[in-house]
């Protein structure tokens, strides 16, 4: 029994298959196609908007989906929030719906939107913000390119950010910052009753997670003297303690442990200035916790 699985197309495409891959799952598309190959029998890819598929899955069309917590919102699906991965298009960071506006506006808060006129594709969640403060304000769908629509077409607008880049390229600032969102593993909640379901989309999320956690890791592996162990042990953290075996070599030992990339470059002069040799760094596919 298969699990039919929505992934999404568009800007999270890429960064989808590529955390798919690494959890083992080879999802393979066309250009123009919407179902995906994927090596394994027990699971069903469909490439569909992000925007759409809270909706499917909470329809049981889907099975399970990954999309942002944002349009779970926007839709206010009743589905079931399997597991919280933090991965967007550019960055490992959230992403912002925000109201920004042009930098000469005099708009300075959401009081200022008062019977103003405001472009956004995430128009309930616009709505929804501006009745929690009190303001009527006129909300349009916006198809895209939502930034240029300020100030011409629209006094403000409320956009996803990752960066900030495009809405200081188009000259605008960010008045308030409206939901913040990450990227969700949901499922249907009546395919989550089914034991084989529930079985594969609890593994799907097992391995994805663990395929997240090994963006920012790495396994480090030396060579130690072993009058300097305690001192190499001593440096390096790891997620329990360092791997430490004897080697053919009298009086030396091989030490690994998997930690955290960003440290690797203070770590290893200290290591190297303790006695460690031999030492690599390695890339990893997947840490499960």
């Amino acid at each position: 029994m298969a699990v039919i699985l929505g992934l999404p197309k568009g800007s999270l495409q890429d960064a989808t298959f590529n955390m798919m891959r690494k959890a083992g799952f080879n999802v393979q598309a066309g250009s123009r196609s919407y179902v995906p190959s994927v090596d394994d029998p027990a699971l069903q890819c469909r490439l569909i908007r992000p925007q759409e598929i809270s909706r499917y899955v909470e329809l049981g069309l889907l099975d399970a989906g990954i999309t942002g917590f944002d349009w779970i919102y926007e839709n206010n699906s009743d589905v079931l929030e399997v597991s919280e991965m933090c991965y967007s298009k550019a960055t490992s960071r959230p992403v912002r719906w925000v109201l920004a506006v042009p930098n000469d506006s005099a708009i300075q808060s959401v009081r200022d939107l008062e019977g103003k006129r405001i472009a956004t594709e995430a128009v309930g969640l616009t709505r929804r913000y501006l009745a929690q403060h009190g303001v009527n304000a006129e909300v349009e769908f916006s198809w895209g390119a939502t930034e240029v629509k300020a100030p011409e077409l629209v006094d403000a607008i409320v956009e996803l950010t990752e960066t900030g880049s495009s809405l200081r390229a188009n000259n605008l600032r960010i008045v308030d910052t409206i939901l913040t969102s990450t990227t969700r593993l949901i499922a249907n909640k009546k395919a989550w009753e089914n034991p084989e379901k529930r079985a594969k989309i609890e593994q799907l999320a097992m391995l994805l997670q663990g395929a997240l956690a090994a963006e920012s890791r790495v396994l480090i592996k030396l060579n130690v003297p072993a009058a300097r162990l305690d001192e190499v042990s001593a440096i390096l953290p790891s997620l329990h303690a360092p791997t430490i075996n004897k080697l053919n070599d009298e009086g030396w030992f091989a030490v690994e442990s998997v930690i955290e990339e960003r440290i690797v470059r203070d770590i290893v002069p200290r290591l190297r200035a303790v006695g460690a040799e031999g030492i690599i760094e390695l890339p990893l596919n997947k840490v499960i916790f």
